[in-house]
């Protein structure tokens, strides 16, 4: 699908973006929208997308799928074992030919997939267990749309804002759970399948505390992590071909990193950001990991300005906004890949399943409140404060009569924080990997890959990975003595010592500085015009405030601004999707 950019508010270039996979479903009437479809039967439709068929003709799949552990699965099937399937998808058909639901226990990746049972006309939509590929839906007068991407959705429904989402944006910087910034349209949940027509929605995985083996050593739980993370990082790497890291210098990256190196027998590139020699960086430690994994190392360096100039372009590929700094330099160190490589491996995933230091603070909270009489907040709103975004400003920010329409709904991470059955460290991870994952850190790993034709992978977040992390005593991941004690014990002879030892500082960036020097006027200009999209809801007065450096948090306002400033940017560009349908 190609769409022109917006223009309003935004001296940017008209051109157009292409969104990858273009393919959307029609489940029930789908007279109402002139489209070439490719495949009709019963109540589907299926549009810029051709299917595959099982060998019985029986089953017809539609999908966007990769697995780790594609060689071996014929010998899963009781015929055509010797069969020369072209891809997964066509693995995945036969599968489900012979084995039905049950299939899905025997694939080990990340997909979408829409499977559609000829004889009994039901349609099942299927998620991958950790939300490494996405997809939406709508029901809009009877009909269901489906599409991988939401911007495909575009013609098929109102554009009316969630007034939820729209809170808990503010809150975390991404939209989480099911719900879209769009009322009505949703995200299937991972591991989860929806059948139509029935519409009912279940659960075919969950990741869950399941601690053993707690009187073995942490060296122990070290080499049963390290022997896992050699199979999962070489079924992950390509065969005969160059591959690509991206390392920011972190154990995460850096583990993965060393890995691929010692299992690759081909070029490995690694790839870093960097913002000038006069903003703090990570980069020295990132090429203390590419030396001595000797890699092929590129380094991105990227101005400020190009940030804000290039802003509209990246959301113009993201699914829903994600309001934090790193968006743009995602995209562009995509694009640098690109040069080299066609699949590129990540490190994330290492902080929600071995305990990443930003649970520091809900891990202090519980523990005040463990050892004082001194009343504190209770355990959902420390967690939302935990954030550092607009929790805190949200009846002041939101216009009265939103706040009053969304004050009193429970955040959907309430019920995962009060779970009796399971480690306080480990209901923090649950949140990470299921929502924070899913919603966040994969759904940019999909959008900004996918947009340089690259393929995205994520060894730390496989299932396997994510099931073992909770099976490890929460002592030996996250204390306050040590981060990711387990996974620096696993990799320990593949790094150096000082990367071992680090702690985790992230990629620091100075939003707080570069909206003064660099921003200023055109924030005020995207932020505070009456036309703005977010006008409706937000109390401009009060952004005005924060533009003009007033008010108590003075260290945030760069944080709260970028947030802003994506909100809007992104609801310009799904205007636009929404002017100018397929």
């Amino acid at each position: 699908m190609l769409f022109p950019w917006p223009s309003q508010n935004l001296a940017i270039k008209k051109t157009q973006v292409k969104i990858q996979p273009a393919w959307y479903l029609v489940w029930g009437d789908h007279t109402r929208f002139n489209s070439d479809f490719v495949w009709q039967e019963g109540e589907l439709s299926i549009a810029h997308s051709q299917p595959i068929f099982s060998s019985g003709k029986n089953f017809v799949l539609v999908g966007d799928i990769w697995l780790s552990n594609q060689a071996s699965l014929p010998a899963s099937l009781s015929s055509h074992s010797n069969h020369d399937f072209n891809n997964a998808l066509e693995i995945v058909a036969q599968l489900w030919e012979e084995k039905g639901l049950e299939c899905l226990n025997l694939l080990e990746g990340i997909w979408n997939l829409a499977v559609f049972d000829r004889q009994k006309q039901e349609l099942y939509l299927i998620r991958d267990r950790t939300g490494g590929k996405s997809l939406f839906y709508i029901k809009n007068q009877g009909t269901i749309y489906i599409a991988p991407r939401l911007a495909n959705l575009a013609p098929f429904h109102d554009h009316q804002l969630d007034l939820i989402a729209l809170r808990d944006y503010l809150i975390c910087a991404f939209v989480p759970g099911e719900q879209t910034l769009w009322q009505d349209v949703r995200e299937l949940k991972p591991g989860h399948y929806l059948h139509l027509p029935s519409g009912n929605m279940k659960t075919y995985w969950q990741p869950q505390e399941d601690i053993k083996n707690v009187d073995q050593s942490l060296q122990w739980h070290g080499e049963k992590l390290r022997f896992l993370l050699e199979d999962v990082v070489q079924e992950y790497l390509p065969v005969n071909q160059p591959v690509g890291v991206f390392l920011s210098g972190g154990i995460d990256s850096s583990c993965i990193t060393a890995l691929v190196k010692k299992l690759h027998d081909q070029p490995v590139h690694t790839y870093s950001i960097y913002f000038g020699e006069k903003y703090p960086h990570e980069l020295e430690f990132a090429n203390l990991v590419a030396q001595y994994c000797q890699t092929q190392h590129h380094i991105l360096t990227i101005e400020p300005q190009k940030l804000w100039e290039l802003l509209p372009l990246t959301l113009a590929h993201m699914d829903q906004p994600i309001g934090e700094g790193l968006t743009v330099p995602n995209l562009l160190i995509g694009e640098l890949a690109k040069q080299d490589v066609d699949i590129v491996l990540n490190g994330e995933g290492g902080d929600p399943c071995f305990g990443g230091p930003k649970n520091l603070p809900m891990l202090l909270n519980s523990l005040y409140q463990s050892v004082s009489d001194i009343p504190v907040v209770d355990i959902e709103s420390a967690y939302l404060t935990s954030f550092k975004k607009c929790y805190p400003y949200l009846s002041q920010l939101l216009k009265p009569a939103v706040w009053q329409a969304v004050k009193s709904v429970p955040s959907l991470f309430a019920d995962d924080l009060q779970r009796a059955d399971t480690s306080y460290l480990n209901r923090l991870m649950l949140i990470n990997i299921k929502i924070k994952g899913a919603d966040y850190i994969l759904s940019k790993v999909n959008c900004f890959t996918q947009a340089n034709n690259l393929a995205g992978r994520s060894p730390l977040f496989d299932r396997r990975i994510v099931e073992l992390s909770l099976q490890i005593p929460p002592a030996y991941k996250l204390s306050l003595a040590e981060e990711k004690a387990v996974l620096k014990a696993a990799v320990r002879d593949l790094l150096p010592e000082a990367i071992i030892q680090r702690p985790k500082s992230g990629m620091v960036m100075n939003l707080y500085q570069w909206f003064q020097k660099f921003w200023y006027r055109s924030a005020r200009q995207l932020l505070l015009n009456k036309n703005a999209e977010i006008s409706p809801y937000l109390n401009q007065d009060l952004i005005r405030q924060w533009l003009n450096y007033e008010g108590e948090i003075l260290g945030r306002y760069g944080t709260l601004l970028w947030l802003l400033v994506t909100l809007e940017i992104w609801l310009q560009v799904q205007k636009n999707y929404r002017n100018h349908p397929q």
